[in-house]
């Protein structure tokens, strides 16, 4: 059995940014409108072809809706990959690899590729946004992204993969209840590729590649919410995306494989819930946890500035066996009966929390610290 463990509340909002806001691309690729040419060098960095299936013949509102999240996250993504190639590549300081098990150029490679790829999952959302008229994501915003180092920068990357599938199973969802059968296949194959991604990420950080046995699930409106936190300014109305923007849950306890109590922190400036005189008897954190029921505790020991909530709920990773990624949501209710449901009782989310066994590594191979 393993005896350590590497875990780590993930509190993405806050961080101060170590680098200038990212919006142009290091490579002239064309991307996100290459030309055919372009297109020919970004399909052989990504060891694959761009898919010729042809569209599918109606998309439902609900199925557009996706695919505007989908583009929007995968041109985040592009760019968060470029910043990591670029920072390595120039010899920024912190971006040195500690692991012996991959070489520099082969851990360049393989983001090369990883970019790539992500890029193909972006044109793709694009180009069928684009034949139904509706309205376009059509190129990355400009961002500012937390990490300082390589391994705060791979620990983000596994984060954020792991939150995309979760994020891709409510789309899958989303499409059988709209009948839109189409894109299931396509979209099914991303989850996969994402899941290979995230096995390398959670490997080359001394965890566990395969997480745990059904993967926590999400929903779309707690995935864009997270993402805004990146987002200096979009080159398009953003409102054009029909989904709401929750306040940030702030995890503030560092998560340990046990039960314990965390405390959170939420700015509820301009709800009209919360005052200094409300019940916070009424409120919750509610958990999704791999395909469980969500799991709702009350909180307990609230202070209210008059914008700022700060209290404490019970982490109940006992019985729950909460390794690797929860979402954590404010809610001001209980009991519901899927993730969907959580949504119209949310008052903030999401709150990230990870907690990772550490393997025990072969001194050759080399090793990252053991802090998240």
């Amino acid at each position: 059995m393993f005896s350590r463990h590497l875990v780590c509340s993930v509190t993405l909002l806050g961080l101060a940014a170590a680098y200038p806001a990212s919006s142009t691309t290091l490579a002239d690729d064309g991307f996100p409108d290459p030309n055919a040419q372009q297109l020919l060098s970004i399909e052989q960095q990504a060891d694959g072809l761009l898919s010729n299936l042809p569209p599918p013949p109606s998309l439902s509102q609900a199925g557009i809706t996706n695919f505007q999240l989908i583009a929007f996250n995968e041109n985040l993504e592009v760019r968060f990959f470029e910043e990591i190639i670029s920072n390595i590549t120039n010899h920024v300081p912190g971006f040195e690899s500690k692991t012996s098990r991959y070489s520099e150029a082969a851990l360049l490679e393989i983001l090369k590729t990883v970019k790539a790829q992500e890029e193909l999952h972006a044109l793709t959302a694009i180009t069928t946004l684009e034949h139904f008229n509706a309205p376009l994501v059509p190129e990355p915003c400009i961002y500012n992204f937390p990490s300082t180092t390589l391994e705060e920068a791979l620990n983000l990357a596994e984060t954020l993969t792991a939150v995309v599938l979760g994020t891709l199973q409510d789309a899958e969802q989303s499409f059988a209840q709209n009948g839109d059968d189409g894109p299931v296949r396509a979209v099914s194959s991303v989850i996969g590729q994402e899941g290979e991604q995230n096995g390398f990420y959670r490997l080359i950080l001394n965890r566990k590649p395969s997480e745990k046995p059904f993967l926590t699930t999400n929903v779309a409106e707690f995935a864009f919410s997270a993402l805004q936190q990146f987002v200096v300014s979009c080159p398009f109305d953003i409102t054009q995306i029909p989904i709401p923007i929750f306040p940030a849950l702030n995890v503030l306890t560092t998560a340990q494989p046990r039960d314990m109590y965390l405390s959170f922190s939420a700015d509820l400036t301009g709800n009209s819930q919360i005052n200094q005189g409300s019940d916070f008897a009424g409120l919750f954190v509610t958990y999704l946890v791999g395909q469980q029921l969500p799991i709702s505790e009350p909180i307990v020991n609230p202070k209210f500035d008059g914008s700022v909530l700060t209290f404490d709920a019970l982490f109940p990773f006992t019985e729950n066996i909460m390794s690797g990624l929860s979402i954590a949501a404010l809610t001001n209710s209980s009991n519901f009966a899927n993730a969907d449901a959580i949504v119209a009782n949310t008052l903030a989310a999401p709150g990230l929390i990870q907690v990772n066994d550490v393997l025990p590594l072969n001194s050759k191979a080399g090793n990252w610290s053991q802090s998240a």
